[in-house]
């Protein structure tokens, strides 16, 4: 997915303040479901059915910056699924510019409904274990 660096994403510096690579890689997983080969909205409708109320939370997150992004870059913010289990899917996802990575992280995403965690219904967990 390509982001590009407006303004308002960027310090007094004209750098990509830190956080807002934090707002990218949302962005990011978001595009992830979209990309699984089906409807996003009946996957997730589906899954509602089997675990109603249910939400994706980041459980924990290893950041390393290794570059900086600045104003009017275009980048590209790749997640990539690590391994899905069964309440949760670890992902890698990177933003780069061009060949040069400037930001890696490990996301552990957890599946809850009801405020608990919850095995991952089994049509959202096939078609994530599909693009590994």
């Amino acid at each position: 997915m390509q982001v590009r660096v407006y303004f308002e994403d960027t310090d007094a510096g004209q750098i990509v303040y830190h956080a807002n690579f934090l707002r990218f890689m949302e962005r990011g997983r978001t595009n992830y479901l979209r990309l699984l080969g089906t409807s996003q909205q009946a996957l997730l409708k589906e899954a509602e059915n089997d675990a109603p109320g249910f939400a994706f939370v980041v459980r924990s997150i290893t950041i390393d910056f290794l570059k900086p992004a600045v104003l009017d870059d275009l980048l590209d913010v790749v997640t990539v699924p690590q391994a899905v289990r069964g309440a949760s899917v670890a992902l890698l996802q990177e933003c780069g510019r061009g060949d040069d990575l400037l930001v890696m992280a490990r996301v552990r995403v957890a599946f809850i409904s009801g405020g608990k965690a919850q095995r991952i219904p089994k049509s959202l967990r096939l078609a994530m274990e599909g693009l590994k």
